[in-house]
């Protein structure tokens, strides 16, 4: 399969001894061995290249100083019409063409033409966001100027399904083997889904603590099956809860004593971000374990845990792990905030993620680009 063509911006590393070239940007690796190290518990990859050894400290972009981000959607984003300004851009036009042979059926048709129900399917709604927030940096690039504001980026993150995005823009994954680790994902969630009744419910208007004590609240009247719990963490008064049909019923029942505005049932196919999908994690362990992942040129944001990493293989566990765990995109946007980011860019369909950053900062810089 053709690499991508993603023409992405060639960033060092900061490190005089590593360059993209030995990373294995241009396949020159010849022996990549992992190692364990204690060194203050962090994990270090070491790269032979010919009789040059280089090691790469899974904490390399703890110290990242971001000014340009790049902000990539997660499932929830998509929407019939998305993917139009695509056709008239040569390259962003080619991702879809790319992706069809991969997924067997026309995307784009999908994503223009509908039918809705069809599209906010798990199983579809995850390759086309991803195929489409990618074809948004094509758009970019395709503007005046574009390449420059590309070629600045620093840092990158994406929500959740959105992290694979930011990946495969930081050159850790080519488009096709991201989209079908994308692929595999959306089915993989979607059969842990119909493998139990569960359901996701966005609480509006309460902080974290309360909406917590919410949780516990509705799980008092539950069995251990119909457990909640915060899922996804996007901003202070908008917090996703995830858990059997029951538990959600109850957090629905009480929010209002709890004095939150209101409670909206997300349009998902079960509990993601909770051990109900602890089955479609060894599929994505089996996957990942087979895709070359490399280090990426510019930090990306990890949704576990909110922190950059370097390492491919500790990258490849965090991804695995992502689906059954919370997603810490209100740190990962506060973060970046503190750290003093000049300007970001939502790529994809959908402003979700603009309003998130607008509501965490009224003053922030934040364009949204579709395609």
């Amino acid at each position: 399969m053709a690499s991508s063509s993603l023409a992405l911006p060639s960033v060092s590393l900061r490190r005089s001894s590593i360059s993209t070239r030995n990373l294995g940007f241009r396949n020159e690796i010849s022996r990549i061995s992992l190692k364990n190290l204690d060194r203050g518990g962090k994990v270090f990859m070491s790269v032979a290249v010919g009789s040059q050894a280089t090691v790469i400290d899974d904490a390399l972009f703890k110290d990242y100083k971001p000014s340009r981000a790049f902000l990539f959607p997660g499932q929830g984003a998509q929407a019939v019409g998305m993917g139009v300004e695509a056709k008239n851009v040569t390259a962003a036009a080619e991702l879809y063409k790319r992706a069809n042979d991969i997924l067997g059926f026309d995307l784009l048709d999908v994503c223009i033409n509908g039918p809705k129900e069809k599209l906010d399917s798990t199983v579809l709604s995850q390759p086309a966001i991803y195929v489409t927030s990618l074809a948004a940096v094509e758009v970019l690039r395709a503007r005046d100027g574009g390449q420059a504001i590309i070629d600045s980026v620093n840092v990158t993150c994406g929500l959740s399904l959105g992290e694979y995005t930011a990946l495969a823009f930081a050159g850790a994954f080519s488009f096709e083997d991201g989209l079908k680790l994308v692929k595999l994902r959306g089915e993989a969630m979607q059969d842990a889904a119909d493998a139990a009744e569960s359901a996701m419910v966005s609480i509006i208007g309460l902080d974290s603590e309360k909406v917590q004590q919410l949780c516990d609240a509705a799980n008092q009247e539950v069995d251990e099956a119909d457990k909640v719990q915060i899922a996804n963490f996007l901003c202070p008064g908008n917090y996703a809860v995830s858990g059997g049909l029951k538990g959600i019923e109850a957090v629905e029942a009480k929010a209002k004593s709890f004095k939150a505005r209101m409670t909206v049932r997300l349009a998902v196919a079960g509990a993601f971000h909770t051990s109900f999908m602890d089955p479609a994690v060894s599929r994505l362990e089996a996957a990942l374990a087979s895709t070359e992942l490399r280090t990426p040129r510019i930090p990306v944001i990890s949704n576990v845990d909110a922190q950059p990493h370097a390492d491919p293989d500790t990258i490849k566990k965090i991804l695995a792990r992502q689906v059954t765990s919370p997603v810490q995109w209100e740190t990962t946007v506060k973060t970046l905030l503190n750290k003093g980011v000049e300007k970001c860019y939502e790529l994809g369909p959908g402003k979700v993620i603009a309003g998130i950053v607008k509501r965490m900062d009224k003053s922030a810089d934040i364009e949204n680009i579709g395609a």
